[in-house]
C-alpha cells in the first residue's frame, strides 16, 4: 500500500478502536491515520470544527481535511455536495457501515489499495 493519510468520520476519541459515525459533515471527530509502507505510523483524533453548524458543515469539513493533507476519507454516507468537493480535491472516498470499528475499516482499505497496485 502506498503512503496515505486517511480521515475516518468517527463518534469519539478512541482512535483505531473508535466507531464510524453515521454522519460525515457533522461527525463528532475525525480519526486521522497516517500509513507508510503499509504500516500505521501515526493516529490523531481531531474535533470537527463544523459539528454544531446548522447549515454548510460539509464544505468546512472538506476544507479542514484538505488543509490536513488527507487523501482518503471514510464515512457511512457522502452527500452530493461533499462528494463533488472531495472529487475536486482528488480525495478518495470509501463507505463503511455506521458503528464499524476504525481498525477493521483501515484493514479493508489496505486490501483494496493493494489490489489496485
Amino acid at each position: 500500500m502506498r503512503d496515505v493519510k486517511v480521515a475516518v468520520a468517527t463518534k469519539g476519541s478512541k482512535g483505531l478502536k473508535d466507531e464510524v459515525s453515521n454522519v460525515f459533515g457533522r461527525a463528532s471527530t475525525f480519526t486521522l491515520i497516517e500509513v507508510e509502507n503499509g504500516k500505521v505510523k501515526n493516529v490523531t483524533v481531531v474535533n470537527n470544527p463544523a459539528v454544531d453548524y446548522e447549515f454548510g458543515a460539509g464544505p468546512i469539513v472538506v476544507k479542514t481535511l484538505v488543509d490536513l493533507k488527507v487523501d482518503t476519507v471514510v464515512a457511512s454516507e457522502f452527500g452530493m455536495g461533499v462528494s463533488k468537493l472531495l472529487d475536486a480535491h482528488k480525495i478518495t472516498k470509501f463507505k463503511a457501515e455506521p458503528g464499524e470499528i476504525v481498525e477493521k475499516v483501515l484493514y479493508n482499505i489496505q486490501e483494496i489499495k493493494q489490489k489496485e497496485t
